[in-house]
């Protein structure tokens, strides 16, 4: 029902920015929550940053000044704009969306395959 597709990995030196963009195709009978997610390599995945459908945002501590999280001029589209990178930032990122796909079901998670971002020092 809900396909994302992400773009805008790469390989930055550090310091560097890059803006990932997740687009979703289909369609949700509620929209609950937007976020990006990544996996470092030999470690847990962890949500990176998170908007509400309301404008809150949310961040992990390690990106708080650095990445911003916002919703794109199309309505579906997801965007992570990251400045300053660190070579720690190195991971594998993940677009989330989190809604109820139809009336009378619970929110389920949606995801993107992954887009590889690699920061050198």
């Amino acid at each position: 029902q809900v396909t994302l597709v992400e773009s805008g990995g790469g390989s930055v030196q550090a310091g560097g920015s890059l803006r990932l963009s997740c687009v979703a195709s289909g369609s949700l009978h509620r929209l609950d929550y937007m976020a990006w997610y990544r996996r470092a390599p030999g470690k847990e995945r962890e949500m990176v940053a998170g908007l509400t459908i309301s404008g809150r945002t949310d961040y992990v501590d390690s990106v708080k000044g650095r990445f911003t999280i916002a919703r794109g001029s199309a309505r579906n589209e997801v965007a992570l704009q990251m400045n300053s990178l660190k070579s720690e930032d190195t991971a594998v990122y993940y677009c989330n969306i989190r809604g109820v796909r139809s009336a009378g079901t619970r929110p389920d998670d949606y995801w993107g395959q992954g887009t590889q971002v690699t920061v050198s020092s």
